[in-house]
């Protein structure tokens, strides 16, 4: 078939489709409206239903558009340990469920709880014993949702996954995929996206993208959807309500040391460097005698089993950085291979700045930052973009120039 150029958008109550084939000297656009064109109608659709109003809207949508869809929830994990605090699977299966009979599509549960302890589970809790600052949310898109869950799509023939992540894709006409950051700035997604790759790219839908949040809900509240104001979940779902601190201790030991601050002062007692993270300014137990200005964690000492603290300030020793090892890379269109500027995020909350990536031969990135970058920490992912477009991520692994 011809490769077809899509272009979505939204108005609030409805997903609008434009599309276009090339032509010698240009595009002709085939068809446009809230349906698709006969070419490319009834793709087959598996729906990754978490129970939640985005994902929820995005079923909705593409039915809507005359998609085969079915839905499928992915049964993550079930608290069998006894830990503190609730997953609320068995809710939002129902709710899922709801939703699908709303909708009038097959609902599926998909038990990929083994897998998902090995990929995700184990990799969180080895990586803060090793005393890195995982990102376990990243990695469950890559491993799991477009993943094992994408694996099994295709396995039982369907062309692609469809979630509610507020991201926006675009399909070139040679076929690549390019995702571009969603059109609610509040809402934005696409950071989560980082480490997939062009294949897992390809066979990805995101309806939601291109709408604003209030607009999700009102079309929630247009198909008649239970879920249309149940509050969007928080955080990992296996954590539930339960602290991370609690969650960690139940794998991980207590492992009392000092807190030191810059110059070695002994300045209180700490429970384990894994229940710490550069840049955390409560929780250490560590009183500021001096009005407006907080104590943060600047360090670990692994060696010593001590944390450090300083000043929230960019004269702290170890809380700023502009150089750094990035690892794990991953790309969603041509290599990181050589010099080129990028704007880099560093958290899933931080700004994009501006910063340079220089390619090494271990296959590991070089990225230098223009300005001072506060409290990175290795283990948590960095995210590539060049303007509003993804261009892949990777892992922060060492900080080069570190206070």
């Amino acid at each position: 078939m011809t490769d077809i150029i899509s272009v979505t958008f939204s108005d609030g109550r409805t997903l609008y489709s434009l599309y276009f084939i090339p032509i010698p000297n240009g595009f002709a656009m085939l068809e446009h409206g809230g349906k698709v064109p006969q070419a490319l109608r009834m793709a087959k659709v598996l729906v990754g239903l978490s129970g939640g109003v985005d994902s929820s809207v995005a079923a909705a949508l593409l039915v809507e558009q005359g998609q085969e869809v079915a839905t499928g929830y992915m049964k993550n994990w079930v608290n069998d340990e006894g830990l503190p605090g609730d997953c609320p699977w068995q809710q939002d299966i129902e709710d899922a469920r709801a939703v699908s009979s709303a909708l009038g599509i097959e609902f599926r549960v998909i038990d990929l709880i083994e897998v998902y302890r090995h990929r995700i589970v184990d990799y969180l809790i080895d990586g803060y014993r090793s005393g890195i600052t995982p990102n376990p949310d990243v990695w469950c898109n890559r491993e799991m949702k477009f993943g094992v869950f994408l694996d099994y799509a295709l396995e039982q023939g369907f062309e692609f996954v469809a979630t509610g992540h507020y991201a926006r894709k675009r399909s070139l006409a040679d076929g690549t995929a390019v995702i571009l950051r969603g059109a609610d700035p509040n809402k934005d997604q696409s950071y989560f996206l980082s480490l997939l790759t062009q294949r897992q790219a390809r066979h990805a839908l995101f309806p939601t993208g291109e709408m604003l949040k209030p607009e999700v809900r009102a079309t929630a509240r247009r198909f008649g959807l239970a879920v249309a104001e149940k509050k969007d979940s928080q955080g990992i779902c296996f954590l539930g309500h339960v602290k991370m601190s609690d969650f960690l201790r139940h794998y991980l030991p207590d492992t009392v040391g000092q807190i030191v601050d810059t110059t070695g002062r002994v300045m209180g007692e700490h429970r384990g460097l894994h229940l710490y993270t550069i840049g955390q300014r409560k929780g250490h137990g560590v009183a500021s005698p001096r009005e407006g200005m907080a104590y943060v964690v600047v360090g670990k000492n692994h060696a010593k089993n001590q944390l450090v603290i300083g000043w929230d300030s960019v004269e702290s020793p170890g809380l700023y950085a502009k150089r750094c090892v990035i690892g794990s890379v991953s790309s969603l269109g041509e290599p990181l291979d050589t010099l080129r500027r990028v704007e880099a995020q560093p958290r899933y909350r931080s700004r994009a700045e501006a910063a340079e990536l220089a390619p090494r031969e271990d296959g590991k990135l070089e990225l230098i930052f223009r300005k001072s970058q506060r409290a990175i920490a290795p283990g948590q992912v960095c995210a590539f973009y060049e303007g509003g477009q993804l261009l892949g991520g990777g892992v922060f692994e060492e900080i080069v120039d570190r206070g």
